[in-house]
């Protein structure tokens, strides 16, 4: 394992001058160490190149999707809050019955928060479901129809690309008038001006008087796939009996949103007769509400499948110790000789730690090479969105070294410690 017959003579000398070998030195003997045994340090690479590249995958898939939730939420507007019978999301089945016993909120519900929020700029309300969509013969699948007032879509903040959006007349008199997404203009439609064509939701003809400009889409699933109807018409065909949903715009800033929550809270409690010191029987909702309730979902996802991912970073360590151990057998009669030459314990130490450490740190190189472009190519093939922080890449190579230092402690104490009579000794 002398790569070089020399090379021991001038660390002894080294030694024997300045009492420590130079850290360049021992760089040095580490890769030609890992490159005199080319495919046995590849083979031990492998389970840390899969730890790093699990741990980094999925950090770089949780922040895309923290940063394109955020984004898609500011985009609503920071300033609109939600009026709801059941929360957004459940965490348990205690809950789930018990949003369950609440009365539905109506459209007089609405109706009352509109004409008393003085604080609200402006108020909508909001019902779908999921349903097919026929036209010319096609049809789409899992479309969703939503029953909107004529202010929802400032509220949803769509923006109109073709055509024109609800009025009040559309809700005052429940016309079958219907404003698309882009997928039912792709899908179904055809070529051609979209603007006055009919199509059929649940067998209902509707007329098109405006598309949706494109959203993309949202975690792999498509945010264009939608048809709007005036809510009033929706109530007609679908029954009274499902619950609506509140939105509310706010002009000014916290205060004045906190002034907003707080009338339609007032307003809310009294007309669903809620005791006084008993808790709301509705959910009151803003964007911040939503982004932590999906970062502790995404915290949850993080923590457990990072601890899967290190796993592989302590498997790989064992190998990297279990190979570094038959490194330090075969080398023994090399350590003899460095040891006879001026070398000391510590000197070992450091060569073999680094050797260990270094290895460890180009399987890191690759983990985060690999990790990186494994989420790129999730993002290609399902649309889920990704961001590699800067951070994360460090946090993968200090892990790896990490890992290497840490499992090549032992290796590299039995190889400082043999005894150099002992292992001149030993059998070539």
């Amino acid at each position: 394992m002398l790569a070089a017959a020399g090379t021991p003579y001038r660390a002894g000398a080294y030694h024997k001058q300045y009492g420590i070998m130079p850290l360049r030195e021992a760089f040095k003997l580490a890769l030609q160490s890992l490159w005199a045994n080319k495919l046995r340090t590849i083979l031990t690479l492998i389970g840390v190149v899969m730890g790093v590249a699990s741990v980094i995958m999925v950090i770089t898939l949780v922040n895309g999707a923290n940063r394109y939730v955020a984004t898609k939420l500011s985009g609503y507007g920071a300033d609109v809050f939600t009026v709801t019978r059941m929360a957004s999301v459940i965490f348990s089945a205690d809950d789930y019955f018990r949003y369950q016993k609440r009365k539905i909120l109506r459209i007089e519900d609405y109706r009352t928060v509109r004409g008393a929020c003085t604080a609200c700029s402006e108020v909508g309300a909001l019902l779908d479901r999921s349903t097919n969509v026929v036209a010319n013969g096609h049809s789409s699948n899992n479309t969703e129809v939503r029953g909107y007032t004529w202010t929802m879509l400032s509220l949803n903040n769509i923006n109109i690309a073709i055509g024109r959006g609800f009025t009040p007349a559309d809700d005052e008199h429940g016309t079958h008038d219907a404003i698309v997404g882009y997928d039912i203009v792709d899908n179904i439609l055809g070529a051609g001006d979209p603007i006055g064509k009919e199509i059929r939701v649940d067998g209902i003809p509707y007329t098109i008087v405006g598309v949706g400009e494109r959203q993309g889409k949202t975690l792999g699933q498509s945010q264009d796939n939608w048809v709007a109807v005036p809510i009033s018409t929706y109530q007609q065909i679908y029954g009274y009996n499902d619950s609506i949903d509140i939105y509310a715009r706010v002009a000014g800033g916290a205060q004045a949103m906190t002034q907003a929550e707080d009338q339609v809270r007032v307003l809310m409690r009294t007309r669903r007769h809620d005791a006084p010191g008993s808790p709301d029987d509705f959910e009151i909702e803003t964007n911040d509400t939503f982004l932590d309730i999906w970062k502790q979902i995404s915290s949850l996802f993080a923590s457990v499948v990072l601890g899967l991912a290190s796993i592989s970073l302590v498997v790989g360590g064992v190998v990297i110790m279990n190979i570094m151990l038959v490194s330090v057998t075969e080398r023994t009669r090399e350590i003899g000789v460095r040891k006879a030459l001026g070398a000391k314990q510590r000197d070992v130490l450091m060569q073999f730690l680094i050797e260990s450490a270094l290895m460890a740190t180009i399987g890191g190189v690759g983990g985060v090479g690999g990790g990186v472009a494994f989420a790129k190519l999730i993002t290609i093939v399902v649309g889920f969105p990704s961001s590699a922080p800067l951070w994360a890449v460090f946090l993968g190579l200090f892990l790896a070294a990490s890992v290497g230092i840490f499992f090549g402690v032992y290796p590299a104490s039995k190889a400082a410690k043999l005894d150099p009579v002992v292992a001149l000794r030993a059998e070539l």
